[in-house]
């Protein structure tokens, strides 16, 4: 049975994580270090040292390293308040792609790779990127994966080219996808490999302009050329790339979740605001109709978004596997705070559109959110094809009842 009353301590702790971000994080919104690429290297080290300051640094990560070691219902809760601001999870060390990387390298990697790689990320000290989506190749598909590893006595060689790379620039801890040639083994396939940034053989090309700018360093464009690793590069076993990747996706697209919803119900907030004091025809124009029925709107939209995120987390928190869930919530949820983001605009009128508020950035980067770990067609996708196999033995028109008429449903 899901309990919806939270235990006093994570209350506490939601309330201290969202006066953090008010006070200490929202002014850092107007700072030109958030450039048209994202924040950049310098400001996000001002940021951890500020959640350092607070105790609110990478809270989620396991005790071992010095964290709380959140569940997912607690992330849930937690993330949302860091999300009031987009700068608050990269300040907290909870922002995409570290987290998601973190927990990976949390679950498979070695003890030597963990302290050489999950430690300076988990302590703010370095950043990570998890290098999959390709120009012409691994994307919402990764069973087109062209970057291939090719072994070499001791070693493997990587060549490849790879694009859409949040946070390549300057980053310590590489996750690199690439196809492993079976050898005489027999062993191959899709393979993970763990390595530092300033690796000879990894170039980061260039910066993509996006319309988002919320991510630290924005997305590289990266070629892998001729990259020499050691067999102890390997993250995990051979051949295990996808199987990681979903471990490694299916709570990150909650975790996304719980961030924008922060980030939606910041622009809703601004939204009632404008529509509380702003007149029109000789009253609020809140009370209008047209204005009044798009915040409530937002409303529903939000508290189901919540319910269905903590639902999700419920669920892997009692040891389910969660992945078709989890593409339910991140289809649901990203259509929604986009309509929600979107309805913000419109009820701020000519404001909407100009950086007078933080909803016109919002309103960008929510855009992204819809195709960011696949986008929702593939997702929808994936779910109706699971609902094929799910129901292939059940009969297409309902057996008659005694009586020869229909079976009521």
């Amino acid at each position: 049975m899901i309990d919806f009353s939270l235990p006093q301590e994570l209350v506490d702790l939601r309330e201290r994580v969202r006066t953090f971000v008010e006070n200490e994080i929202v002014p850092f919104e107007r700072d030109p270090r958030l450039t048209a690429h994202g924040p950049n290297d310098d400001l996000r080290q001002e940021l951890v040292g500020l959640a350092r300051k607070a105790g609110l640094l990478t809270i989620q990560a396991p005790r071992s390293f010095g964290g709380r070691e959140l569940t997912h219902v607690e992330q849930a809760v937690v993330y949302e308040a860091a999300g009031w601001s987009t700068l608050g999870p990269v300040a907290m060390n909870c922002a995409a792609p570290d987290e998601a990387n973190m927990a990976l390298l949390a679950k498979i990697a070695n003890p030597e790779q963990q302290e050489e790689f999950l430690r300076p990320v988990i302590e703010g000290r370095a950043r990570s990127v998890f290098a999959m989506t390709e120009p012409a190749g691994a994307g919402s598909d990764p069973n087109q994966l062209l970057t291939e590893a090719v072994r070499d006595g001791d070693d493997y060689v990587v060549n490849g080219r790879k694009w859409l790379i949040t946070g390549a620039n300057g980053a310590l801890a590489w996750i690199i996808m690439a196809r492993v040639a079976p050898g005489v083994d027999g062993v191959g396939g899709p393979t993970l490999f763990l390595t530092r940034g300033d690796t000879p053989g990894i170039e980061v090309e260039r910066v993509m302009n996006t319309m988002d700018r919320n991510y630290v360093e924005g997305h590289g464009v990266v070629n892998l050329r001729d990259l020499r690793l050691p067999a102890s590069a390997v993250l995990g076993t051979v051949g295990d790339a996808f199987r990681y990747a979903q471990l490694r996706l299916t709570p990150a697209r909650l975790t996304h979740s719980m961030r924008w919803l922060g980030a939606a119900d910041r622009a809703h907030s601004i939204a009632v605001e404008h529509a509380r004091t702003r007149t029109a025809f000789g009253r609020p124009i809140g009370e209008h109709q047209g204005v009044g029925f798009q915040l409530a709107d937002n409303e529903i939209a939000l508290d189901n978004c919540r319910l269905a995120i903590w639902r999700a987390c419920w669920l892997l928190d009692q040891g389910e596997q969660g992945r078709h869930e989890a593409s339910k919530v991140k289809c649901y949820v990203s259509e929604e705070l986009f309509k929600v983001a979107d309805r913000c605009v419109q009820v701020l009128g000519g404001i909407g559109v100009t950086d007078e508020t933080v909803v016109e950035m919002i309103f960008r980067d929510i855009r992204a959110f819809r195709l960011y770990d696949g986008p929702t067609e593939v997702h929808k996708h994936a779910i109706a094809r699971r609902l094929m196999r799910a129901r292939s033995t059940t009969p297409a028109v309902p057996a008659p009842a005694a009586s020869g008429l229909p079976v009521a449903g």
